[in-house]
């Protein structure tokens, strides 16, 4: 099974053009498209960035930060390319203390999450562990962010998908929810923008 994934991943138009363009992974483009529509860097800005592996959010965050701005990422395991310039700490988001992923900076202007959980094919068990995820994005935006900062996070639709989308809107001036198209079309993903931090 791995084997045909594997192939159908070679096969898809997005991971060829990543590869192309010189990212590392097709997900940039995903970033890209909700950028796009919900314009969320400025140059010089503070990005953190959750569930960073392997980079290409980074990458993307980097072309529209600058070389002042600054580029935090968190996960699991090291990453095997870093993008330059960036500060990486190797951690679990659900135990990680924010005052690590600050370091020296006061606050984030910009907090991202790709993060999915390791999928088990139970559909209802994969929701409940992507809504944690989210929900914990979440709550690290909300201590790190500085005011009018924005926010966007992976979720699967499931359940508590309506509940997670108004904590957003509670917390932010504008709520928007949106599922690019380069997602993989059988994918339940959505992202889930917050723009317009109320600290």
């Amino acid at each position: 099974m791995a084997k045909l994934e594997d192939r159908s991943t070679r096969r898809d138009r997005f991971h060829q053009k990543a590869k192309k363009e010189g990212f590392l992974a097709r997900a940039v483009y995903k970033l890209g498209e909700i950028d796009e529509k919900h314009p969320l860097f400025r140059p010089g800005a503070r990005v953190l960035d959750l569930g960073c592996s392997p980079g290409s959010w980074l990458q993307y965050a980097r072309t529209k930060v600058g070389k002042d701005g600054i580029l935090v990422g968190l996960d699991r395991t090291p990453l095997k390319a870093p993008p330059p310039g960036s500060r990486i700490e190797i951690g679990d988001v659900m135990t990680i203390d924010v005052a690590i992923l600050k370091g020296d900076l006061s606050a984030f202007d910009v907090v991202l999450s790709d993060m999915a959980p390791d999928t088990s094919g139970v559909r209802h068990m994969d929701q409940a562990r992507s809504e944690a995820l989210f929900e914990r994005a979440l709550e690290i935006a909300t201590l790190v962010l500085a005011p009018g900062g924005n926010f966007v996070g992976k979720l699967f639709m499931g359940p508590d998908f309506k509940r997670l989308m108004e904590a957003v809107r509670g917390r932010f001036t504008t709520m928007k929810s949106m599922k690019p198209a380069s997602s993989r079309q059988i994918s339940i993903e959505q992202y889930v923008i917050g723009t317009g931090f109320k600290a």
